[in-house]
C-alpha cells in the first residue's frame, strides 16, 4: 500500500512537471506568435485559464486548451495587458532616470521601487483574476490592486515566490526556456484559486450570497 501511494504521487510529481515545461513552452511560442508586446496577455491569460482547469481536475489535452483559450481571449487580454505595459515602462525610465541623482532624486526612486512593488503584488493577481471572474475590463485592475492590498500575507508570498522563480532562473538561466515562466504561472495560479476560494467563502458567511458582487462572477474558463 505505502509503495503504491509512493508511486502515485512519484507520477503525479514528474506528470506535473512535464505539463509545467509544456506550459512554458506554449507560451514562449504563443508570445511570439504575437510579436511578443501583443502576444504576451493573450498567452498568460491561457495560462492561467488552463492552469485553473487543471487545478480543478480538468484532464483536457494542454495544446487544445492553450490554443482555443489563446485566440478566444486575444483582443480582450491585450486590452487587459497594455495599462500594465505602460506602466511598467513608465516606472523603468523614472528609475533609470531617479536612481543615478541624490538628494530628491533618492527619495524619488525609493517611491518607484515601492510603486513596482505594489504593481508585481497587483499583477501577480490580475490574470488569475481573469482565468476565475467575469468582470468588466477596468474591474480586473481595480479589484485585484484592492485585493493586494487588503491580503498582505498572501500577496508577500506571491511576491516571494516570483523573486524565488527570478533567483533560480538567474543562477541557473537554462531553466528559463523550459520551467522558469511555466513554474511562475503555475504557482501562483494555484496559490490565487485558494485566495481567492477562501476569499469567496468569507464573504458567503458575512454577507450571504451576493450575485452582483465583483468577486462571485462566473469563470471565463
Amino acid at each position: 500500500m505505502l509503495s503504491g501511494t509512493f508511486s502515485a504521487r512519484a507520477y503525479a510529481f514528474f506528470d506535473t512537471l512535464l505539463w509545467i515545461a509544456g506550459l512554458n513552452l506554449l507560451w514562449i511560442a504563443f508570445t511570439l506568435v504575437g510579436a511578443g508586446v501583443l502576444g504576451a496577455g493573450p498567452a498568460t491569460a491561457a495560462a492561467h485559464i488552463v492552469v485553473r482547469r487543471r487545478i480543478a481536475g480538468d484532464g483536457a489535452p494542454l495544446l487544445r486548451g492553450f490554443t482555443s483559450a489563446y485566440f478566444r481571449n486575444f483582443a480582450r487580454a491585450n486590452l487587459l495587458s497594455i495599462p500594465v505595459t505602460a506602466a511598467t515602462v513608465a516606472l523603468v525610465l523614472n528609475w533609470n532616470y531617479f536612481a543615478g541623482g541624490g538628494g530628491f532624486a533618492q527619495y524619488m526612486a525609493a517611491a518607484v521601487l515601492v510603486a513596482a512593488i505594489f504593481m508585481a503584488g497587483t499583477v501577480c493577481y490580475l490574470f488569475p483574476m481573469y482565468a476565475r471572474y467575469e468582470l468588466a475590463l477596468p474591474q480586473y485592475l481595480l479589484m485585484s490592486s484592492r485585493f493586494a492590498v487588503r491580503h498582505l500575507a498572501g500577496t508577500v508570498i506571491l511576491l516571494f515566490v516570483s523573486a524565488a522563480v527570478v533567483y533560480a532562473s538567474s543562477c541557473l538561466p537554462g531553466l528559463v526556456p523550459f520551467f522558469s515562466i511555466g513554474a511562475w504561472l503555475y504557482l501562483t495560479g494555484w496559490l490565487c484559486d485558494r485566495f481567492f476560494a477562501a476569499n469567496d467563502r468569507s464573504v458567503a458567511i458575512a454577507a450571504g450570497p451576493a450575485p452582483g458582487s465583483p468577486l462571485h462572477g462566473a469563470s471565463t474558463a
